[in-house]
């Protein structure tokens, strides 16, 4: 949005200060003689010279018009500098809210790219994240099997061996009670011979 002033605005503006600057030169041209000269001012009286009071009342009506025209001047000069520093601080204002436009589009932009690497690197880490478990589930997975073979492999060595020494203890057993009943028989014989 552009602070600047309509044709017709800057063509009033110009004027006024055309016409200021033209009653100013007309002013600077009168005021080698301030008002106070004027009024100071004496006359010599010569023959058949001026009426004093009609000089006098003249020059009062100078005096009059020369401070009207005066003050007139520095308040158009006033206004001039107003007008000048007002447009001044419309161009300040445009150029800080172009400024700050720039400014922020430029901010945009940054975080836009910002954004945007941001986003490439999280889809990276969750690639890799991805990537890395699946190796770990293809790895668990594959330690499962083999943990699985083993224990299976430890299973079968547990029941030949299971089965190796309840044969040996079997064989203990029947070997203890053919023990058992030899001696039995043997006491019996015993007994047996010793009661006869």
């Amino acid at each position: 949005m552009s602070l600047t002033l309509t044709r017709s605005e800057a063509l009033a503006l110009n004027w006024a200060k055309g016409e200021v600057l033209q009653r100013s030169q007309e002013v600077r041209a009168l005021m080698k003689i301030t008002p106070l000269d004027i009024q100071q001012q004496q006359f010599r009286i010569r023959f058949r010279g001026f009426d004093v009071r009609e000089v006098d009342s003249f020059l009062e009506q100078v005096v009059d018009e020369f401070e009207t025209l005066t003050r007139e001047n520095a308040d158009r000069q006033r206004e001039i500098e107003g007008l000048t520093r007002e447009i001044q601080e419309y161009r300040d204002r445009e150029k800080a809210f172009k400024d700050a436009m720039v400014n922020a589009q430029k901010v945009i932009d940054d975080m836009r790219i910002n954004a945007e690497k941001e986003s490439e690197l999280v889809v990276a880490e969750a690639e890799m994240r991805a990537e890395k478990i699946l190796s770990t589930a293809h790895n668990r997975l594959t330690q499962l099997h083999e943990d699985i073979s083993e224990l299976k492999r430890q299973r079968m060595q547990l029941e030949v061996e299971l089965g190796t020494i309840l044969e040996a203890h079997r064989r203990l057993l029947d070997m203890s009670t053919e023990a058992m009943d030899t001696k039995e028989t043997s006491e019996d014989k015993l007994k047996y011979l010793k009661g006869t």
